[in-house]
């Protein structure tokens, strides 16, 4: 039966989704007698500000919005920007006959709809319909098929809530008084925050090692066939004299060898041992030769996806998340946040029957692959991210564009490969060996691989984070040899290499780390990272995530202080006991209760308890452990010793370094750090290099005419010049006087601009003569450079010099010329890039107004304080402009046409009402313009206590 004839004999429905997109799609599918309505996300939550509380909760229960004396029972309230929506969810409720809760599959879906339900106190049956992909069949099936709403998995989600919200709002306040205001901690994101700064301090220790080998090319003799089949190839020194040659794995993080038995060529060895092999007789010493076998890549979960989609296309987690949350509410894919890599049996023969259609019947197993899922308590009731529906619609047939397009694109061949036969072929390792002339023995070796039948390589490729790993479907053909064949040296060459530091995260490096520790779930990575990033705990350089000093000081005090709230395995365990809740086999409170007071409170629970730095006899609680901050020593937790003089701190402004004054008693120097300086780049010549230039103000000396003092200061916008005037000169009103300011020329500085300098500067503009007709011309400094202007009428000059020498004839001779129209010519491109993935145009690096870009010409994108001309990668030009894509045009907003006067007779009464409806007016204005932005909004609490989802 159609949900259209039941609604016929059934009465009116109201079905609640969370998103107006999905509510417009699926309202498309169900027809007239259901009302589709979103809530537009949750409704209701704890209380992001004490002022939310009502007045009846006092004291730890108003700050914490948990009532922890009271089996940790949470404190609820109606967000303020849904107060609207739930109005009018209870109206269409009271002319309903039914309500279908439809918010989404998961945990938190689950949650969103009970808290509707608890908000709404319906009188009307309620069923919770449930679906994870919106096609008409799957919603008409899940109208069919409602169930009733899951309590453990409500449970399960409250007290990862609550947990979040006590971890969140106890520790956070410690960063506040011991480092720096404003700042927050959270279960996920401060042990990913800790994961990033280990790995710079990896780097920071590091010391490369340097170490040669041999390069060859050689020769068979014969003649190539053609070209699939070459007669030379190349080949790198594995041994001499039975030793084989180290290489970089080899050295440790100390750069010293840690493998014993192994040959450390250096430059000079490597050299002499290549003119040594130059009369070498070489010949094949052993071809073996291995079957090489390539099973298809599972289908996507939330973060392959996220992962494969920074390889391919640049995206970040939060990025593909969104592209993808798109997708699912328009019924392109199923639902995008899963921890399983099945698939339906609908879903295997839509990709099956595609195979057979695009590749062929050869391209098809015998029977269906099944795919088990790698994660943890994964939950399998859901299926793997797939084009849904039961019959794949190719890209070509979505209509969709830009990154829907490419973001679907993936995730349809992904799906397709993932039923198409294995990749077969034969890898083949070639041994080369041969004496040189000072009697010693070498061996060269070589590795080949030959795809015999491609399979899923056909339609998909996985992507590498290794931007020199080799693809799964890369060949590399090698003659066909056989033991005991002469070879020649058609080229030996001596190559130096050395170690490299680990590498820092990407987003979808720490995803998998994330992933691989058990850390956190799958579906919050996307939000935790974005979280460390708006935090200044971490910024990106290219698609580095590089932590800032600040970051450091949080996690120094966290590992000493909170050595386990940061610790990976109790992290970890900590998403167990999570999920044996979720699975009915623990009990929320007492769970909660060990955590926050220690084991004296329950038994319930076993690892997760150590919450504290207990000695192993007691186990403190979270509460414990913020309650005695005496022994946390703020100076010493923020300070990073250089060596013995040099020290960094992050103060409450930023970090800065400081170096001890040569007599005790006398201050020291001290210099700020540039902002996002990669800290591993912080050397102790850089230290020396910022404390050596001057900072603060320099007298230059007293104007002549004017007696006030000229000083010339270091700025946010770059060095200036500008005087000091008299105490007492009125600052503000209509009398009013400004201190005369002058930036500093590109050729000044601040160690050795001159009073005369600044006189000079502060000069401008300087009046050069008067035209035949009495116009004044003058030249001046502007934001564009200098320039001369006569009336409305401005001209170009070529340096800045030139606005202290220009004379009055050379200025008339400037303005007999012709005036420039339009543009003038395109300068060449400062640097060319290659194809952009995204508009498939060519990337070029172009000089402009506001200093270097990249373009496709369709997209501009400024490039950052980090990154330089001469260095820029093509990956990091398409993030760029990736980047400025995401963000969109800029709007213009449009002036308000000014407000009629109230017209002069009106009753008290009248003006009343007017005002109040005025008010009421702004009030909503300002409502619609911060809507989607009330994280912002918040106060001080809350804005830095609100790591709640992680």
């Amino acid at each position: 039966m159609s949900p259209s004839s039941e609604t016929a004999q059934g009465g009116r429905r109201l079905v609640i989704v969370e998103s107006p997109a999905k509510a417009k799609t699926i309202k498309g599918y169900l027809g007239p007698g259901y009302i589709v309505e979103a809530s537009v996300g949750h409704i209701r939550d704890l209380p992001g500000t004490a002022a939310e509380v009502p007045d009846k909760y006092t004291g730890e229960v108003r700050r914490l919005g948990v009532d922890v004396d009271h089996d940790f029972a949470p404190i609820y309230v109606v967000n303020s920007d849904k107060k609207a929506q739930v109005t009018k969810l209870k109206q269409l409720l009271a002319e309903s006959d039914e309500l279908f809760l439809a918010t989404d599959e998961d945990r938190e879906g689950e949650a969103i709809a009970w808290h509707l339900q608890q908000v709404l106190k319906p009188k009307v049956p309620v069923k919770r319909m449930v679906f994870h992909e919106i096609t008409k069949d799957a919603i008409q099936q899940a109208v069919a098929n409602p169930r009733e709403l899951n309590q453990r998995l409500v449970d399960a989600q409250e007290t990862r809530r609550i947990l979040d919200r006590l971890y969140g709002y106890e520790v956070s306040p410690v960063l506040w008084k011991k480092v720096m205001p404003k700042l927050s901690a959270g279960r996920v994101q401060s042990v990913a925050t800790r994961l990033v700064v280990e790995r710079e301090r990896e780097r920071i220790a590091f010391t490369a090692a340097s170490y040669w080998d041999l390069t060859a090319t050689f020769g068979t003799g014969r003649t190539p066939a053609d070209a699939a089949n070459p007669e030379t190839f190349g080949a790198r020194l594995a041994a001499v004299d039975g030793k084989r040659i180290a290489s970089g794995r080899d050295f440790g993080q100390d750069g010293r060898l840690k493998t014993q038995g192994t040959l450390h060529l250096d430059e000079q060895a490597a050299r002499a041992l290549a003119a040594a092999l130059e009369q070498t007789s070489f010949g094949v010493r052993s071809v073996e030769s291995k079957p090489y076998r390539r099973s298809p890549y599972a289908p996507f979960r939330t973060t392959t996806l996220q992962q494969e989609a920074s390889r391919k296309l640049g995206f970040g987690a939060k990025r593909t998340m969104q592209v993808a949350q798109k997708l699912y509410e328009n019924g392109f894919i199923t639902y995008m946040r899963t921890d399983s890599t099945t698939l339906s049996e609908t879903a295997v023969t839509a990709a099956r029957v595609q195979v057979t259609q695009l590749y062929g019947a050869d391209y098809l197993p015998d029977a269906p692959r099944v795919y088990a899922s790698k994660v943890k308590n994964a939950q399998e009731a859901h299926e793997a991210i797939r084009p849904s529906g039961d019959r794949f619609r190719t890209p070509a047939e979505t209509s969709l564009s830009g990154d829907e397009f490419r973001l679907y694109e993936l995730i349809w061949m992904r799906t397709v490969a993932s039923q198409m036969k294995d990749a077969v072929g034969q890898s083949v390792t070639v041994r080369v060996g041969g004496t040189s002339s000072d009697r010693r023995d070498v061996e060269f070796s070589a590795s080949g691989k030959i795809i015999t039948f491609h399979g899923f390589l056909k339609a998909y490729v996985e992507g590498a984070d290794d931007p020199n790993a080799e693809l799964d479907d890369r060949e590399r053909r090698l003659p066909q040899v056989t033991q005991g064949d002469p070879l020649s040296a058609e080229q030996l060459t001596p190559e130096g290499h050395s170690t490299k530091a680990p590498a820092r995260f990407t987003e979808a490096s720490l995803v998998k780390e994330l992933e691989d520790r058990e850390i956190g779930r799958p579906s919050t990575y996307a939000s935790i990272i974005d979280t460390i990033i708006n935090r200044k705990y971490v910024f990106k350089k290219g698609t580095a995530l590089v932590p800032s000093f600040l970051s450091f000081a949080v996690v120094n005090l966290l590992e000493k202080h909170f050595g386990r709230l940061v610790d990976y395995d109790f992290t970890a365990r900590m998403e167990d006991d999570l999920d044996r809740i979720a699975n009915g086999e623990a009990q929320s409170v007492p769970w909660l209760k060990r955590f926050y007071f220690g084991e004296g409170e329950a038994a319930a629970v076993g690892g997760a308890a150590e919450a504290g730095n207990g000695d192993g006899d007691h186990l403190g609680g979270l509460k414990e452990l913020v309650t005695d901050l005496g022994a946390i020593d703020a100076r010493e937790i923020s300070s990073f010793p250089l060596n013995d003089e040099i020290t960094l701190r992050v103060g409450r402004y930023g970090p800065y370094v400081e170096k001890a004054a040569a007599v005790e008693g006398e201050p020291g120097q001290r210099a700020d750090i540039p902002d996002e300086l990669p800290p591993d780049e912080l050397t102790v010549e850089l230290a020396e290099e910022l404390l050596a230039k001057p900072s603060g103000d320099f007298e230059l000396g007293a104007d002549p005419v004017s007696g006030n003092m000229l000083v010339a200061k270091d700025g946010r916008y770059g060095p200036y010049v500008t005087e000091i005037l008299p105490e007492g000169t009125p600052k503000t009103g209509k009398n009013a006087v400004k201190p005369r300011t002058a930036s500093l020329l590109k050729t000044m500085s601040l160690d050795t601009v001159t009073l005369q300098d600044a006189l000079q500067l502060l000069s401008l503009p300087r009046v050069v003569g008067v035209d035949a007709e009495g116009v004044e011309i003058t030249a001046q400094n502007g934001r564009y450079g200098p320039y001369l202007k006569k009336g409305t009428d401005s001209r170009s000059l070529t340096s800045e010099e030139q606005m202290f020498t220009v004379t009055l004839e050379e200025a008339l001779a400037i303005y007999a010329q012709p005036k420039q129209r339009g543009r003038a010519a395109a300068a060449p491109p400062l640097k060319e890039l290659g194809t952009d993935p995204v508009s498939e145009r060519p990337v070029v690096v172009k000089d402009g107004r506001f200093g270097p870009y990249v373009t496709d010409g369709e997209t501009n994108a400024t490039l950052r304080k980090d990154d330089e001309v001469e260095s820029i990668t093509p990956e990091r030009g398409y993030e760029l402009l990736a980047e400025k894509r995401a963000r969109g045009p800029v709007k213009k907003v449009a002036k308000k046409a000014p407000a009629k006067k109230a017209a002069a007779k009106k009753t008290t009464t009248a003006k009343t009402t007017t005002a109040k409806k005025t008010v009421a007016k702004k009030t909503v204005a300002k409502k619609t313009t911060t809507a989607g932005k009330a994280t912002a909004a918040k106060k001080a609490t809350s804005a830095a206590a609100s790591p709640d989802a992680g």
